[in-house]
């Protein structure tokens, strides 16, 4: 069942989601949940997860690797985001305007959710160590990304907001194959990014078996699986976001993650 984090009178809770309403739980998705009879409608959302670590992948998809002009890489292409750039559903992407970039772009993402301790994982376990997934826009400051940060991906990755996840986490036995689900991006309402997880390179398990090789992944790491084809920078004329904008990224079984865009204020 859909598992979404809300704001209540006592707090952030865990809550399912079921039948449009979000009825609260005891305890974490780690933990384990337990409900409770207290029911909420419309609440506002966190992002429903705590990251103790984010991964984000890059060129992971075949289309998206050939837009931007790149060789289809022989391993994962790997960078990190910190966890202070997470933000909820509904919250406001803010475009840096301290350290300026005018080429913030935006990209959908599948996002696994790790669930217990793993490393050295296998190909036939892999997926065992999978809480959920969710939605993800994996912003990105092109010029901090490609220019300014001696060639390293992370600054351009990391601004406060530019890991917006949501709107709920949806545990793998309701999502069935996440190698096979649709994945696209609405901007003001224009479908700018469609695509399927089957373009994938590497897939799901393939990400999760790399990542935790020698290294140990923790429970609420989370794993940003790469972006499909109709990124803003590969457009002709270019399309990066400006303040006004409405961001939606909608991921097969997991449903609409919103954000609006606004600069920051110096």
């Amino acid at each position: 069942m859909p598992i979404s984090r809300i704001i209540t009178d006592e707090g952030p809770r865990y809550a399912l989601f079921k039948n449009g309403s979000h009825t609260v739980c005891n305890g974490t998705p780690l933990s384990g949940l337990v409900e409770t009879d207290q029911v909420v409608t419309n609440p506002d959302l966190l992002a429903p997860v705590e990251p103790t670590t984010v991964y984000a992948i890059g060129l992971n998809y075949r289309a998206h690797a050939i837009e931007m002009d790149k060789p289809i890489p022989e391993h994962p292409v790997v960078t990190m985001k910190s966890p202070t750039a997470l933000l909820a559903p509904g919250g406001q992407i803010v475009l840096p305007r301290y350290l300026p970039s005018d080429s913030v772009d935006y990209e959908c993402e599948l996002a696994i959710v790790i669930g217990k301790t793993c490393k050295n994982a296998t190909q036939a376990n892999a997926l065992e160590h999978v809480l959920g997934y969710t939605a993800a826009n994996d912003v990105s400051a092109r010029d901090w990304q490609k220019i300014y940060s001696g060639g390293q991906w992370c600054k351009g990755k990391t601004f406060d907001t530019f890991c917006p996840l949501g709107p709920v986490l949806v545990t793998p036995d309701e999502i069935g194959d996440p190698d096979a689900l649709q994945i696209r991006t609405e901007l003001n309402g224009e479908e700018v990014q469609c695509s399927n997880t089957s373009d994938m390179i590497f897939s799901v398990a393939d990400l999760i078996v790399f990542l935790s090789g020698s290294t140990t992944l923790a429970p609420g790491t989370v794993i940003l699986t790469g972006t499909p084809t109709g990124v803003g920078v590969a457009r002709k004329p270019q399309r990066f976001l400006q303040a006004g904008d409405q961001v939606v990224i909608e991921v097969e079984g997991i449903g609409r993650l919103e954000n609006t865009v606004i600069e920051e204020v110096t």
